[in-house]
């Protein structure tokens, strides 16, 4: 194959990896080096990062840029080092039940009763007094009802499992374990027992089983789950205080966007307007805004101006091109570059800024696989830690193939689940998503590559771990 010169202003990542492994191969004279820097947007094949990030000899690929793994530590503690909670997270709000999913515990959860707060039947039967045979009363006993009149020695009375036990029962009967006989008598009968006996408490749940008021049921940092939503509602909740979703805005930016339709006159279609606000919701976000900015500096200026959610993502615009207007934007804020730039393919040219207290802004490039890397990167451990949710558990698994690696930077691959191995996927360049539209995870591979069988260090995708319905709701 011949290698293809790179445009004026093209980066060699911007090559898929037969171009780039025959620059890597056959680079020779200096029109295979590339000049320049640019970053486009997030639908064409302009992007700064490289499919499989490998660079021409002699040119300088390398830009200096945070090691990936402490990018992510800086994200995850900035909110710590500014005011606010000591823990980072934001300040805590009650809400209802119904409003509480998917929240963080801010307060221990205490028993506000005993549980249950009554001697309750655990199943349907009979209530007796004493060994059998029992007279049976006509009335039976119901949940919700009143308590009724104390049983007597060899007296029983229909019972509904969940409804209170009378006084003086000695235990609960199964309906299975039970008949009445022509004279309507109960007499036991199961297997197990000498006929007409009963152990004493049996199937009966004792007032405090399993808590007694004042009890603590959950900790702080919890995160409410459903039936956490049950556990608080049996206790005695109405409100729980807990850490609120973090405010996200999503602001897409380039002239050169469509949002419906087919590509056409050098326009492309917007992938990143429908890909990010429910990855930020599935990393649990309340997202507050969806906007498009045009390559207009004043334009952004006056989006991040107005805009007051917790955190701002943008897409693009964060190289050093012409339309690249992130950093001069940023610099008007007077806004705190914490990341600018991270040694990780793709997505090299992300960064994360504090643009006022509290308040985040993480620039995304502009390429859809490369925004993927920096929402992963930067964007997840941040929210994590404004929403004072805990760390998913690390693992690794063996990849079933080989990985070209990055000279230098460390790659984000997707990969499929494969029993107990992971698959690396094709399609895997800064400006496709058909590789991680299939993908389950995506593997943190060190720079040189990584052979078959190497354990690669593992990122789940939110779907993949929790289900649609658990991540998007």
């Amino acid at each position: 194959m011949t290698p293809r010169t790179p445009r004026a202003g093209e980066d060699a990542d911007d090559l898929d990896v037969e171009e780039a492994l025959a620059l890597v191969n056959d680079a020779r004279t200096p029109a295979n080096r590339p000049s320049g820097d640019r970053t486009r947007r997030n639908g064409g094949s302009h992007g700064n990062d490289g499919p499989h990030g490998v660079p021409a000899p002699e040119a300088p690929l390398h830009r200096d840029g945070t090691d990936w793994a402490e990018a992510r530590a800086t994200a995850e503690r900035a909110p710590r080092l500014r005011g606010g909670h000591r823990g980072g997270h934001l300040t805590p709000v009650s809400v209802p039940l119904s409003s509480a999913l998917g929240l963080t515990l801010t307060a221990p959860l205490i028993a506000l009763t005993d549980l249950p707060s009554f001697d309750t039947s655990a199943m349907d039967g009979w209530a007796v007094s004493g060994p059998g045979p029992w007279n049976v009363r006509e009335e039976g006993v119901l949940a919700g009802h009143t308590a009724h009149a104390p049983l007597t020695d060899g007296e029983a009375v229909r019972i509904a499992t969940g409804a209170r036990i009378p006084p003086d029962t000695t235990a609960v009967l199964r309906s299975e374990h039970g008949r009445t006989d022509d004279s309507g008598r109960l007499h036991a009968t199961a297997a197990t027992r000498a006929p007409h006996t009963v152990s004493h408490g049996q199937d009966i749940r004792p007032r405090g089983q399993e808590c007694r008021n004042g009890d603590q049921l959950l900790p702080v940092g919890t995160l409410v789950t459903p039936p956490v939503l049950g556990m608080a509602a049996a206790a005695g909740y109405d409100t729980l205080t807990v850490v609120p979703r973090p405010r996200a805005a999503v602001f897409v930016l380039g002239d050169e966007l469509l949002g419906e339709g087919l590509p056409h006159d050098g326009l492309i279609r917007d992938a990143l307007g429908p890909l990010l606000p429910p990855w930020l919701r599935a990393l649990g976000a309340d997202v507050v805004n969806v906007g498009r900015v045009g390559d207009d500096e004043d334009a952004l200026h006056q989006a991040l101006t107005a805009c007051e959610a917790d955190i701002v993502v943008t897409t693009g615009g964060t190289a050093a091109g012409p339309v690249d207007h992130v950093h001069p934007t940023l610099r008007r804020l007077g806004a705190e570059l914490l990341v600018d730039g991270v040694a990780v393919r793709p997505g090299h040219p992300m960064l994360l800024a504090r643009i006022a207290e509290k308040r985040y802004l993480v620039g995304l490039p502009g390429n859809p696989l490369a925004a993927v890397s920096g929402l992963v990167t930067l964007a997840e451990p941040l929210l994590r830690t404004l929403a004072a949710r805990p760390a998913p558990e690390g693992y690794t698994l063996p990849l079933r193939d080989a990985v070209q690696g990055h000279p230098h930077d460390t790659r984000l691959v997707p990969v499929a689940l494969r029993g107990d191995r992971a698959l690396p996927l094709l399609y895997n360049g800064p400006a496709m998503l058909r590789g991680i539209a299939a993908a389950d995870a995506l593997a943190v591979v060190p720079p040189g590559g990584a052979k078959p069988g190497y354990e690669a260090e593992l990122l789940d995708l939110p779907w993949a771990s929790g289900g649609i319905g658990v991540c998007f709701t």
